[in-house]
């Protein structure tokens, strides 16, 4: 009899689950996200309580058979926030955990090649953002960038802002999965905010960003134009460089 398992979402609780599986000796199991669970016809449910001591029981016996990279893998592609995701990874796992060799770059196992290409996505995504984010100074000293990644990208990104803009309170939010990651010149924590049904990101609203932001924008927007030459444009090379879903975050193309 099939049992699924149902987990908070966190990799620690994807985490737990895999622990909870073999702790409960499961053979047919489906684990899933609360947020796309949906009651099965037959067999049986557990909800699954994230435990960190399980979940890095897990993660130490993985350590064992795999590499770091191989590791970071695992973790890259839980961030794909693909719908079998879960039973991917649950799936690699086994194979990893059944061997007594390391297997985990053994792409003839089509879950170790699914995870390879979706950590090879979520990578991509990573270094967009981290060249397409566009910080804009509110009136309260914090420059703040709203982004929509295909994927649930903000923890592979933290560090680098972090390194980066280390001297200025920064703030980049994630509109699609509302949360967002706050630097206060000393840490960088998760947080939520309610912008309410009138927030339109595409635009420098004077009543929550600085007036000197609202002109450098007037300023970029007026270089962009007239450094821009039209009969030497190539408008497929620019997209394939910067695809069109990215230009909701660039001044210039507002």
């Amino acid at each position: 009899m099939e049992t699924t398992l149902i987990y908070d979402g966190t990799f620690d609780g994807f985490l737990t689950a895999v622990f909870s599986a073999y702790e409960m000796k499961l053979k047919a199991v489906v684990i899933v996200n609360q947020q796309r669970f949906q009651q099965p016809l037959f067999g049986t449910t557990e909800t699954v309580y994230t435990d960190q001591e399980k979940a890095n029981r897990v993660w130490k016996g993985l350590k064992t058979k795999m590499s770091s990279n191989e590791l970071r893998r695992l973790y890259y592609a839980f961030l794909s926030e693909k719908p079998t995701v879960e039973h991917t990874l649950y799936q690699a796992i086994l194979y990893v955990f059944a061997s007594k060799t390391n297997v985990a770059s053994d792409y003839t196992n089509p879950h170790i090649l699914e995870v390879s290409k979706l950590t090879k996505n979520v990578g991509r995504e990573k270094h967009r953002m981290e060249a397409f984010v566009r910080f804009k100074l509110t009136k309260d000293g914090i420059y703040f960038a709203n982004i929509e990644p295909d994927f649930n990208v903000l923890p592979l990104i933290k560090n680098h802002f972090e390194r980066r803009y280390a001297d200025q309170k920064w703030l980049i939010y994630d509109l699609k999965r509302k949360y967002g990651i706050y630097y206060d010149l000393e840490n960088v924590e998760l947080i939520t905010l309610d912008f309410g049904d009138d927030f339109d990101p595409s635009k420098t609203d004077p009543n929550l960003f600085a007036a000197i932001e609202i002109e450098f924008q007037q300023l970029w927007n007026d270089y962009f134009k007239s450094t821009n030459i039209k009969s030497r444009k190539n408008m497929k090379l620019h997209i394939q460089h910067v695809p069109k879903r990215y230009w909701k975050y660039l001044s210039e193309k507002q």
